[in-house]
């Protein structure tokens, strides 16, 4: 049988002004009718360009084809017309893009978005519109479709937007589906469902899927073909099998080789606590009414206890609104709570923000975002040293420190006149974590890290982390819902869930023997094997 999609000898090019950047060099690839075909590579391999200009998606003012053809099925795409790109886009050929909050209009409701795709490619009535609609959303999992049809983007959480996006690349059943990356910045469960989703319609639909993903887990277990790419060139291509178990290039190998990492050994004396907590509530109240008078709350932290021990890591993992966060700002004292906590024998909860100024030097965070989190209109130095600024350190003292703590986190010091845009999203965070360090704190909490960075890299900045915790003796609070991450850095793990801890205990006792079935149903999302294949 021919293959569906026929990539020969690609190459795109953007150009800007007298600049032209090559983002594809020479791609060649086949894309068989029936199968799941994975992409892979880290970010600016060029995989998503690839992807895109099989429906020419790209912006036509910036992007040029120096060589290559595309064909789908036997249509010539890149020399195409505009009209026949319209009846292949959304109707034989969809697409889930990367990020659905983006992706979907914000002024429209799910219905609308949904049967734009309908009546442009079927022509079908409003009533026929809005009952395949349901029948749609119901397809896709949305509880309640119905209800669901006048809800907008914004009311929905990420994984039901990304149903909502599956829904309308679906609706006319087309033969190919690109998957953009779908399920970045979901929970590991919420990963695994939109992944069994997938695949359960591609198998319902006999359609064909190009998986585009940097997460060669997913890839494993839900892909029967892989091709790697670095630079804009397929480095390496083959079965799933093939290129994991046997990977010929060095980069490949380099890639396959981060998908786990072993926990650290065990303590060899029962360590200090440095930072805890006892039965603490973090309650936000729901007002109503005109004179909005408290009629409920959310507990978003109910009833914790924890303890981050001097010279180790501490695990908090669970699915987005567990708590996780608000728990970590709530014992760095940036929000109310009720309930003791302890650094070292001082009590925090009762001090003023006056009086915890000197233990701010003490208790620091890199925060999950490094380019929301760090001010674009401050060079690096400026950034690191804003700490060293409010607890007055002097001037000459500030400049050596900033110095020493690039060097530490493998930065060149002199680039500390640069500003953030100007550095990878790696060396962001490093910039980040360096910040935090600059102070010379005891704990240092980190709220999802690595969470935007590739594989590679993420196993890069635990590879600092480690480092850095062995020669300052750091105590780490480790924010995630990766659990391969917390795998590879953490001594003990902490599973929360609705704002309360269900489960807690050393981490690879934890992980080869949970007591609960939602942590059971975490560590088999996050560390499951390659699916078996169904008929």
């Amino acid at each position: 049988m021919p293959p569906i999609v026929t990539i020969e000898d690609l190459s795109v090019s953007f150009v800007s002004g007298q600049r032209t950047v090559e983002a594809v060099k020479g791609v060649s690839m086949e894309v068989e009718r029936g199968t799941t075909h994975a992409l892979v590579g880290e970010s600016g391999s060029g995989k998503s360009v690839t992807a895109m200009s099989i429906l020419r998606l790209l912006n036509p003012r910036i992007v040029r084809y120096p060589t290559g053809r595309i064909f789908f099925e036997d249509q010539e795409m890149l020399t195409a017309p505009e009209s026949t790109l319209r009846k292949i886009r959304g109707n034989r050929v969809g697409v889930v893009f990367q990020e659905p909050m983006s992706s979907l209009n914000p002024l429209h409701t799910v219905e609308r978005q949904i049967g734009e795709v309908l009546q442009l490619h079927r022509g079908m009535s409003a009533e026929s519109v809005r009952k395949r609609t349901v029948e749609l959303l119901d397809h896709v999992g949305i509880r309640d479709p119905e209800e669901r049809l006048s809800s907008y983007p914004h009311e929905l959480s990420g994984g039901q937007r990304q149903r909502v996006m599956i829904a309308m690349a679906v609706a006319n059943e087309p033969d190919l589906l690109i998957a953009d990356e779908p399920t970045t910045a979901l929970d590991v469960t919420v990963q695994r469902k939109v992944m069994e989703l997938l695949d359960q319609l591609r198998r319902e639909m006999g359609m064909t899927m190009l998986l585009i993903t940097h997460d060669l887990s997913i890839v494993r277990r839900w892909s029967e073909r892989v091709s790697v790419m670095r630079h804009g060139k397929i480095v390496e291509h083959g079965t799933v099998d093939q290129v994991f178990e046997h990977p010929e290039r060095e980069y490949t190998k380099m890639l396959t080789s981060t998908e786990a990492g072993e926990p650290p050994p065990p303590p060899a004396a029962a360590p200090e606590a440095i930072l805890s907590c006892d039965d603490l509530k973090v309650w936000f109240p729901i007002k109503k009414g005109v004179l909005k008078k408290t009629v409920g709350h959310i507990k978003a932290v109910d009833g914790v206890s924890v303890a981050v021990k001097k010279g180790l890591s501490l695990g908090l993992v669970g699915e987005s609104g567990s708590g996780k966060t608000t728990l970590g700002l709530a014992l760095l004292r940036l929000n109310s709570s009720d309930g003791p906590i302890l650094f070292h024998e001082t009590r925090l909860d009762g001090l003023s923000q006056k009086e915890m100024r000197p233990y701010r030097k003490r208790l620091q965070v890199v925060f999950q975002d490094p380019f929301g989190s760090l001010s674009p209109r401050l060079t690096v130095s400026a950034i690191v040293e804003e700490g060293l600024i409010v607890q007055g350190v002097p001037p000459k003292e500030r400049e050596e420190r900033v110095v020493r703590v690039l060097d530490e986190v493998g930065l060149d010091a002199g680039d500390r006149h640069r500003y953030p845009h100007e550095f990878s999203g790696g060396q962001r965070q490093r910039i980040a974590i360096a910040r935090g360090l600059a102070l010379d704190p005891e704990v240092l909490v980190l709220d999802e890290p690595t969470s935007s960075l590739d594989r590679s890299v993420q196993f890069q900045v635990l590879e600092l982390l480690r480092r850095l915790q062995a020669e300052r003796g750091l105590a780490y609070l480790f924010i995630t819902h990766d659990l391969k991450l917390v795998q590879a850095l953490c001594h003990e793990v902490v599973v929360m869930r609705g704002g309360a801890i269900v489960e807690q205990g050393p981490t690879l006792e934890l992980f080869e023997n949970p007591r609960t079935d939602y942590t059971r149903e975490l560590v088999e999302a996050a560390f499951v094997g390659r699916r078996q294949p169904t008929d």
